[in-house]
């Protein structure tokens, strides 16, 4: 079978293969300051942002993770993206929300599997261009027994 791009099963299956190699290379802090840096371009103000995720996480495979923005989310001034990377992960990236003034609340909860200890980085994209950052330090346990 040949995909539209002209790439056959296994010829995608290796890209695919390739990449994720790549990324798990490539990973450390640095690649998450990077991706960051990338998609949000301009000064970083900390505020604005309110982590809240548990200090220890017993269960690395499914940590909790509310990140809301203070924004009057009006045409006048709204969160226009949120960005969400894990710095001690294999592939760093955790999440991009978008948002308009009719979302009411910049809030976003999820769950992320964390690798180890390490931070989650939030930046905040606001409509007129200003960049807002906040970071929290998740101590992942092995084990779930706490030491």
């Amino acid at each position: 079978m040949t995909t539209s791009l002209g790439l056959n099963r296994r010829g995608a299956l290796a890209a695919i293969a390739a990449t994720l190699v790549a990324r798990q290379a490539l990973a450390t802090p640095e690649t998450a300051r990077e991706w960051l840096a990338g998609l949000a371009k301009g000064t970083l103000k900390d505020g604005k942002i309110t982590l809240k995720s548990p200090e220890i996480a017993e269960n690395g495979m499914a940590v909790p993770l509310t990140v809301s923005v203070e924004s009057e989310m009006s045409e006048k001034s709204y969160v226009k993206a949120l960005y969400i990377a894990a710095d001690g992960n294999p592939n760093p990236p955790v999440a991009i929300y978008e948002f308009t003034p009719l979302a009411g609340k910049a809030e976003v909860s999820l769950r992320v599997k964390l690798s180890q200890t390490q931070n989650f980085i939030a930046v905040a994209e606001m409509n007129d261009g200003s960049l807002h950052r906040a970071s929290r330090e998740v101590k992942v346990t092995i084990g779930g027994c706490g030491g």
